[in-house]
């Protein structure tokens, strides 16, 4: 069985991340478990022309190198069009951040399985999302969710 996932920025940027806390440790360790399942194909990745903005317009090289080559695995990229930007406006009204609402909504959109985040305030935001189409998680979930 394939799960699907989207990833935001700040989960695939994580492994790059100044890891001088525990907890930003072991988010980098759980992505780059994510990314090595990613190539194994049991992972579906999927990515968006929001997504792929953001990481383009990240100045650092380095990072923006290492978000294309994670975002090229991906299987499949949504496009925001008017019903996702309704569908982020309806998650900004619930208190998300604009960005954060339509990477959601993509995700969504994608039907997938899994909004991977390191951000803790869009995971508390959507906790309380009674109609959101999506699990999600942090990137220690995932990986036991993909070890199981």
């Amino acid at each position: 069985m394939t799960v699907s996932v989207y990833l935001d920025t700040c989960s695939i940027q994580r492994p790059l991340d100044k890891l001088d806390q525990t907890r930003l440790r072991l988010e980098a360790e759980a992505m780059l478990g994510v990314f090595a399942v990613v190539q194994t194909g049991k992972v579906a990745l999927i990515s968006s022309t929001v997504l792929e903005l953001e990481v383009l317009q990240n100045p650092f090289v380095v990072r923006l190198q290492h978000g294309r080559h994670v975002l090229s695995q991906a299987s499949t990229i949504i496009k925001v069009d008017d019903t996702l930007a309704n569908r982020a406006a309806t998650l900004v009204q619930e208190g998300v951040k604009p960005m954060d609402a339509l990477h959601l909504a993509c995700a969504e959109a994608a039907e997938a399985d899994y909004f991977c985040t390191c951000d803790d305030q869009p995971l508390r935001r959507t906790r309380a999302i009674a109609d959101l189409n999506v699990a999600v998680i942090v990137p220690v979930e995932l990986v036991e969710v993909l070890e199981q």
